[in-house]
């Protein structure tokens, strides 16, 4: 390497570097493939994905010996996320604004199933995934700080609500009055209203929208962003909906009960009912006072939505029953409250959307075993050589089942535990 004279008129000298075709540049500090500034590496990519209720996401999500990260595989040809832009090999990073590259592989897949028919996903390719990796780097700086609306139920006082609309067709900008009943439910001043009652809101004049606020009663619910949040969604060309937002502000939650069995059970009768939707679920009666359900703060009503971390969803009554009992002495119960679960049945909403924003503390989801592959949600998923198979040998050769004998619950299952 030498120094030459600089231009003429510059008086500063140019640094220059001598090139052999055998050798290559002779500064080896210098490659032509480095990326020093990061300027080469992918950006995040972000996926809104909707499907029907009988429909999968088209994708598997693997946990891959010697392969970090959630991996995105078997990208079904023409399925939805292929037509999304998803790629075999992407790595998740983000979902419903959830950063979980750093969570267990089966809380990840937990929190997809739980988002139901709509999630959004954030991806960055393989290749700047493991460069990323080997540079040390932080990938959750790499994402936006807070891209998820909120979701806030006002209750009316004599006053009113306690916001104001201003705005033309579907574009509409709340006025919130200082600790009034909408900043009280964590509605931010400024905000954009994206929903209303759990419809959206992006068809109607203001005359249509001031008569559904009168038609709500003394309680609504609404679906708000913030400028920053709302300008996300509209740059990515992607609608921000309910089942993306932040429930915390939200006065229904889901309870997490965890119970060690004694000497008289857990204390509790399981029974399948019908739900406010219509559907068949798993409920809580006969709990008996100073046992382990009761001293968890179980409620004779809740409904059952997850046991040891996984949904029962799309699980029938024997199913939900071994989950239970997979672990001799102890179990952890997520359920709701009667209201909570006609809450989130009006929204169209799961209520284990809610449990990460109602339950920061908790840590990660204890996941015992997949959901069915029947039940909405990722087309597959692989659990790698640890899978369920002789886990379910065990429990069901040791499982047992009443039934009453009424007529009505005939019909019904029941379980003591």
């Amino acid at each position: 390497m030498k120094q030459t004279k600089g231009l003429e008129g510059d008086k500063k000298s140019i640094i220059t570097f001598e090139f052999n075709p055998k050798d290559g540049i002779d500064n080896p500090a210098l490659s032509l493939t480095e990326d020093t500034d990061g300027e080469a590496m992918g950006e995040p990519r972000f996926y809104l994905l909707s499907k029907g209720s009988t429909e999968t996401f088209g994708f598997s999500l693997n946990e891959e010996l010697g392969c970090q990260g959630h991996v995105i595989r078997q990208v079904e040809l023409g399925g939805l996320a292929q037509r999304r832009g998803l790629q075999d090999g992407d790595r998740l990073l983000q979902v419903n604004g959830h950063f979980v590259d750093h969570m267990d592989h089966h809380r990840v897949v937990q929190k997809i199933k739980a988002s139901g028919n709509q999630v959004l996903l954030a991806v960055l390719d393989g290749d700047s995934y493991e460069a990323a990796k080997t540079l040390g780097r932080d990938l959750s700086q790499m994402l936006p700080a807070d891209i998820r609306p909120r979701l806030c139920h006002i209750t009316r006082d004599k006053s009113g609500f306690g916001f104001s609309v201003s705005g033309v067709k579907g574009t509409f900008q709340l006025s919130v009055q200082q600790d009034g009943p909408a900043e009280r439910a964590g509605v931010p001043p400024g905000s954009w209203l994206l929903e209303l009652n759990g419809a959206s809101v992006s068809n109607y004049s203001h005359t249509q929208l001031t008569k559904k606020l009168k038609q709500s009663g003394s309680k609504v619910t609404l679906l708000v962003a913030s400028s920053a949040v709302e300008e996300f969604y509209r740059l990515h060309g992607l609608r921000a909906t309910a089942a993306l937002a932040d429930t915390s502000w939200l006065p229904f939650k889901v309870r997490e009960l965890h119970m060690v069995k004694g000497p008289a059970g857990y204390g509790f009768l399981l029974k399948e009912d019908d739900c406010s939707s219509g559907a068949t679920g798993q409920f809580m009666w006969d709990v008996d006072a100073g046992l382990p359900a009761d001293q968890a703060g179980m409620k004779e009503g809740d409904r059952l939505l997850a046991v040891n971390g996984e949904s029962i969803e799309g699980l029938d009554h024997q199913q939900t029953v071994l989950r239970i009992r997979a672990r001799d002495d102890q179990v952890t119960l997520l359920v709701i409250d009667p209201a909570g679960d006609a809450f989130y049945h009006s929204i169209g909403l799961s209520p284990l959307l809610s449990f990460e924003d109602s339950n920061p503390a908790s840590g990660s989801l204890t996941s015992s075993l997949p959901s069915p592959s029947a039940s909405p949600g990722l087309s597959h998923v692989e659990v790698g050589p640890k899978g369920p198979g002789s886990w379910l040998v065990a429990a069901a050769n040791s499982i047992g089942f009443t039934q009453s004998p009424s007529q009505e619950e005939q019909r019904r299952l029941q379980q003591a535990f």
